[in-house]
């Protein structure tokens, strides 16, 4: 069906009375629900969502309008968008469903990140759900040098999927506060609710003075709603997602290199970092398992091999973090290393230490141990050429040419960049590893460097 542009002139929404908000020191957080049925059985996570969503209007208001005519103007940008969900979409439908929250919810992060699980904010909300630290850390999601939680696709969905369900309770199951809770905060919004309740005016979200983009958010994410729902209208061809699992695990013994895995696999290494973005450095975490996400179909295949991929490929790595009394040369002689290496692997220039500092400690003195794993570095504000630059010792020029960019190509939110070796597949005298690096809105190759 051929494409079309709405026009911007259907009457807005009436305001309502809402139901009484559970005051926030009286509410309990939200418990899954227990499956009683047999899941229905759906063509698409699209059906499923288009059947059972509980928030499509009849009427469509201004904004939501025109951020539906913005998507319809660039239907290939449409495309690629929703092709960044394939492999979260379902889990985020299955977490939802646990709670008994409408699965149109899906959708969110669309809106709040590309369904990328790199993005960071210019705030500094990172990950599918934009979560900030001090949310992150009321659900429990770990940052560890390591490990970075909220950039982890699956373990961030669960946090934010209970957030939300706590939310949808405290503000009576109103989808329209749920989700302006969740872009501006839950004491904003029921601040602006009592207030305006006092003065006896309407408490419709768009009627409570909320900050502009909390007002934006909801038309943004009705306008992808009614372009799922009302694909075939909109001449739009939904990606075929199933409505089933496409992501798979597998499990590894100790502490795993990226890019030994992404060989094991076949799989290159950009894609092994999307779908386990949790893993902010060169390798999966210290300890004494590794599990990976990866696509279902390889498990079988994978599983068969994994005994032997673990013992050709253990790490003889660990972290220390810096004591009280601690020097490097206590350090180099507790772990049978020289001092040399230790500051050669941590870039250190001097020999002075921080307490609670973090380094790298190989764990032999052998040939193939003394690679340098460069560490990650999350673009934040005030990031500049040179504190950046002198930091890695690297130059703006290196990381264009190790990229193939040009010093003006502009840079997107959540491109990974090859620090280091181009070819990024891992020889035995490579002596640098690619970190993935997330760049935010703004960033370019001078700031980055």
């Amino acid at each position: 069906m051929e494409r079309f542009f709405l026009i911007l002139a259907l009457a807005s929404l009436a305001s309502c009375q809402l139901p009484s908000i559970i005051p926030a020191d009286q509410y309990q957080e939200a418990e899954p629900m227990m499956e009683l049925e047999a899941a229905q059985v759906y063509e698409n996570v699209w059906q499923r969502i288009s059947l059972n969503a509980v928030s499509q209007d009849p009427i469509l208001d201004e904004l939501t309008l025109k951020y539906i005519n913005v998507y319809l103007a660039n239907p290939e940008q449409l495309t690629k968008l929703l092709l960044k969900g394939e492999y979260f979409i379902f889990f985020v439908l299955e977490q939802l469903k646990k709670y008994d929250l409408p699965p149109e919810l899906a959708l969110l992060p669309y809106i709040e990140s590309n369904y990328d699980p790199f993005a960071i904010s210019a705030s500094g909300a990172m990950g599918l759900w934009q979560f900030m630290p001090a949310t992150a850390r009321i659900y429990g999601l770990q940052d560890t040098w390591w490990y970075e939680q909220r950039h982890d696709p699956l373990i961030s969905t669960e946090a934010a999927v209970k957030y939300l369900a706590y939310l949808h309770q405290r503000f009576g199951k109103n989808l329209n506060y749920t989700l302006s809770a969740y872009n501006g905060g839950p004491t904003l919004l029921e601040k602006k609710i009592k207030l305006n309740q006092r003065m006896g005016k309407s408490v419709d979200y768009k009627k409570l003075g909320l900050p502009q983009q909390t007002q934006e958010y909801v038309p943004k994410f009705k306008a992808i709603l009614e372009l799922v729902v009302n694909a075939e209208k909109y001449g739009i061809e939904l990606p075929p997602f199933p409505d089933r699992s496409v992501l798979g695990q597998i499990t590894l013994d100790g502490q795993i290199e990226i890019f030994a895995f992404s060989e094991f696999a076949e799989l290159q290494p950009e894609f092994i970092y999307k779908l386990n973005a949790g893993y902010t450095k060169w390798a999966s975490p210290p300890g004494k398992t590794t599990m990976f996400n990866i696509p279902i179909e390889l498990v079988d295949t994978l599983t068969q091999k994994k005994d032997q991929f673990s013992q050709a490929n253990q790490i003889n790595w660990v972290t220390h973090k810096v004591a009280k009394g601690d020097s490097l040369w206590k350090i180099a002689a507790n772990y049978d290393t020289e001092v040399g290496v230790l500051k050669k692997v941590n870039y250190l220039q001097s020999n002075a230490l921080s307490l609670n500092q973090e380094l790298l400690i190989p764990l032999s003195n052998s040939q193939n141990q003394t690679f340098i794993p460069y560490q990650a570095h999350i673009v934040s504000e005030g990031d500049t050429l040179w504190n950046i630059g002198l930091k890695y010792s690297i130059s703006p020029n290196e990381i264009a040419k190790n990229n193939g960019l040009q010093m003006s190509s502009a840079l997107k939110i959540g491109k990974e960049l090859n620090i280091g070796n181009k070819n990024i597949y891992r020889t035995i005298q490579s002596k640098k590893r690619t970190i993935l690096y997330s760049v935010k809105q703004g960033d370019s190759l001078y700031r980055i460097a």
